[in-house]
């Protein structure tokens, strides 16, 4: 009983790609096969003492995936579960190798005990499977696998149609987990937001909802589909961060996952990607940095994204969660090493997200109020992908959208300019002087 168990969870928890995911189909199985068993020892027991005992153990476990990534928030030793899952996952093998062990035993003496009455009964019960049970298990079976069926069609990815191919919308948002300030789940909320906005390329912010306390969704996949959009997951679950993804309307060429320098806080995830933008190479960073308390790990996060944007030789977009304020020291240090420009330096009302780039030409600025769907706003920037590396960026500012071509316009859906922040809750609408256009 030891090798599923063991085999399984080993794969699962130390393997990538379709490797792990055979290990947890292998323990997932095998675990399926115990619930006969189970459910048998749990009828012959105390009921209520079981299942009193059973939620127990149950909350225990889920409290345990908490701990272990949220070590920087929780009490009670929270620095010392820190990335310990692998502990945590053995202790759940250990749990369900005894209980096999324990199910092994009483089905041993209970075959002792009742051999010459199964054997008297045992062509009755042949019979009764055959002509009975497994054609209802078959019937359960077929049912399962047609929704799967539904969903086997290829993914039909959108294909933006613009005027000008070279530009494009980036757009950066803090999506916590599609769990709104209510904590109602809003996963088609936020799909509509992002959508209506028109971005081409998404980076998002606390996304992995891959946890049993936000009940294991795939949320970035489910937005791959909901979207029509290319996406990239992050760094894994089991990497013990919050999560950062992609979604591009464009094909990602590739894609490397980072875990940014964290000694003293919770571990920083980081995207970086190339973005075949209507045959345009462009790179791509998305970020969730410290807080604003782990002074040396945003320092240090800071130094190892400069070193990234850096060595970008492609037009480049940073969507980033920085957590300092502008012009302060990371800000400065990831503009200055990284060459990059802040999409709207006169913008000193942020203090989490920014958008930087690099030879690119910057066409608008916009915030987006989050409406209670989030605790962060929305931001998105405009740009255009220049022909030459002679061509000049915008310099000049205006909020007059007279002045700027039609296709360049933010969506009217969140209204026009506005110069102080919303509040309001329900209602996504420009905030902080924006929409703001670049001419030359």
């Amino acid at each position: 009983t030891a090798l599923p168990i063991l085999g399984g969870g080993l794969l699962l928890y130390y393997t990538d790609s379709f490797v792990g995911f055979a290990g947890g189909l292998i323990l997932g199985l095998y675990v399926f096969s115990l619930w006969p068993y189970i459910i048998q020892a749990v009828i012959g027991s105390p009921s209520a003492r079981t299942m009193t005992l059973a939620m127990f153990i149950y909350i225990v476990w889920v409290l345990a995936a908490v701990w272990v990534v949220a070590y920087n928030f929780v009490p009670f030793g929270g620095e010392l579960a820190r990335e310990k899952t692998g502990a945590v996952a053995v202790l759940v093998m250990l749990a369900i190798a005894s209980l096999a062990f324990f199910i092994g035993r009483e089905r041993g003496s209970s075959d002792k005990r009742n051999v010459l009455k199964r054997t008297e009964s045992i062509g009755a019960d042949r019979r009764f499977f055959a002509y009975g049970t497994r054609p209802v298990l078959i019937l359960i079976v077929l049912l399962a696998l047609s929704g799967f069926a539904v969903r086997y069609e290829r993914l039909e990815y959108q294909k933006p149609l613009k005027e000008e191919p070279r530009e494009f919308t980036a757009m950066i948002w803090t999506i916590h987990f599609c769990y709104d300030n209510k904590g109602w789940p809003s996963f088609e909320r936020a799909a509509q937001l992002i959508n209506n906005t028109g971005a081409d390329v998404v980076g998002l912010l606390e996304t992995d909802a891959s946890r049993p306390f936000l009940h294991s969704h795939d949320l970035t996949m489910w937005l791959e589909e909901r979207l029509g959009m290319y996406a990239d997951f992050g760094p894994a679950t089991k990497k013990h961060t919050w999560g950062a993804a992609l979604l591009s309307k464009y094909p990602i060429i590739k894609s490397e996952h980072h875990l940014l320098p964290s000694p003293e806080g919770e571990l920083a995830p980081a995207i970086s990607a190339t973005v075949n933008i209507s045959g345009h190479l462009t790179d791509f960073v998305i970020v969730h940095m410290g807080n604003d308390g782990d002074d040396l790990d945003r320092k240090l996060q800071a130094e190892a994204l400069a070193n990234i944007l850096a060595n970008f030789e492609n037009p480049a977009v940073f969507l980033g969660y920085v957590t300092s304020q502008p012009f302060s020291r990371d800000y400065k240090h990831l503009v200055k090493t990284g060459n990059v420009k802040d999409i709207d330096s006169t913008d000193l009302k942020r203090w989490c997200q920014y958008i930087f780039y690099k030879k690119l030409i910057r066409l608008g600025y916009a915030r987006i109020s989050h409406g209670g769907l989030s605790d962060t706003e929305t931001q998105l920037a405009k740009f255009r992908i220049p022909e030459s590396p002679e061509e000049k960026d915008h310099e000049r500012l205006t909020t007059d959208p007279a002045k700027i071509p039609q296709r360049i316009h933010f969506p009217a859906m969140f209204g026009s300019y506005y110069e102080y922040s919303h509040a309001s809750w329900g209602r996504h609408q420009y905030q902080d002087k924006t929409p703001k256009y670049f001419l030359p």
